[in-house]
């Protein structure tokens, strides 16, 4: 075993290692899927795959980690715990699943410290079919000015012109028109592009690749910046189908005790999206069974969280900034999706240690 902090990484090139090796550990085979670009620190990017089961398995489990880059801290350490923990590789074995491990969907993101894969794209906005129409976020086009000034830190004007917009409409509306998704400003935020991304197209390969068998498929998709720190919040991820969400909450809701939301009926502390990353299970792998859940741990206050946002967005657009203020916002951000904490840590290996047991029950049922 290893122990739980051990398990996270404080930099993509350490969390990507430490992956590789517990493959190794495991004596696992390894598919690395090559990104074009290096990273941060001039180190190889790829998104990392390993299969833990038969490839012929009738039932798979998906845990995947970085869709949203800086959020993958966490998810690499639950991934990384994961494959040394042999009570539940036992488990998941004697159960005849299949767990799909999926590393760093986003390795760009993850090493450079940023949300947004190279193409400035939210991986998780950016599943549609973009031979029709995209849809549209008005309320983005109202805050887009509002949300990158020239200067930063904000100035006195640009404080007081977002509080005002906060105090006429709630702050659930700015969080709904940032966070929802929008495909206008390619140089804003949540930008989900008009064509599917590097991470898109790879990830799909995969899913035709190690789903193509299986009749039942579970997925697991690990996430940090929403709620109170360190709860992780069990969000039903598949079509608003009554059928799908029941079998989310039969698997995870745990009789009540960790209560499953979901996008569709208003309880999810996320706004409504849409070109969600799960709906590539539909397309890829249409004769298997669907039945997901996003795992979205807290960190900081959502006010916090999304000024850390803003603020590496800012630097993304402004590269000329002094190196002093560029590594601030970098430390901002990097706390704003990862609390370096051992009690922290303990709280989301325990939390997703806990799904991934339900849901080979639910798999097996």
């Amino acid at each position: 075993m290893i122990g739980i902090a051990q398990a996270f990484a404080p930099t993509y090139a350490r969390a990507r290692t430490q992956f590789l090796e517990a493959a190794a550990t495991a004596s696992l085979p390894i598919e690395s899927h090559r990104h074009p670009l290096p990273g941060r620190e001039g180190e190889d990017l790829a998104m990392d795959v390993v299969r833990d089961g038969p490839p012929d398995a009738d039932k798979l489990l998906i845990v995947s980690s970085g869709c949203h880059g800086v959020e993958g801290h966490c998810g690499s350490g639950v991934q990384v715990f994961a494959l040394h923990d042999q009570e539940w590789r036992d488990k998941a074995h004697a159960q005849g699943v299949a767990v799909l491990y999926i590393h760093a969907l986003n390795p760009h993101g993850f090493s450079h410290i940023r949300r947004a894969t190279h193409e400035n794209v939210d991986l998780n906005r950016n599943f549609h079919d973009f031979s029709q129409p995209l849809p549209v976020n008005t309320a983005y086009r109202e805050v887009a000015p509002l949300l990158l000034p020239d200067a930063w830190p904000p100035q006195a004007d640009n404080v007081r012109d977002v509080q005002a917009w906060i105090a006429g409409h709630g702050a659930a509306a700015w969080q709904a028109a940032i966070t929802r998704g929008q495909h206008e400003f390619a140089g804003g935020l949540f930008y989900g592009g008009t064509a599917p991304t590097w991470s898109n197209r790879t990830l799909r390969a995969v899913l035709r690749q190690h789903g193509s068998r299986a009749s039942r498929v579970g997925w697991i998709d690990l996430h940090t910046g929403l709620g109170p720190s360190g709860l992780g919040e069990r969000i039903h991820c598949g079509p608003d189908d009554a059928a799908a969400v029941q079998r989310a909450r039969q698997w995870w809701a745990g009789g009540g005790a960790t209560p499953v939301t979901s996008l569709h009926d208003g309880s999810s502390s996320s706004a409504f999206l849409t070109g969600l990353m799960w709906t590539a299970i539909g397309d890829e792998c249409p004769q298997a069974e669907f039945t997901g859940m996003t795992m979205e741990y807290g960190t900081q206050p959502l006010e916090d969280v999304l000024q850390a946002l803003r603020a590496e967005h800012w630097l993304h657009l402004h590269p000329e900034a002094p190196a002093a203020q560029a590594a601030q916002i970098k430390t901002q951000m990097l706390a704003a999706f990862y609390t370096d904490s051992d009690a922290w840590k303990g709280q989301v290996i325990s939390q997703a240690r806990q799904s991934m047991f339900q849901a080979v029950q639910g798999l097996r049922d």
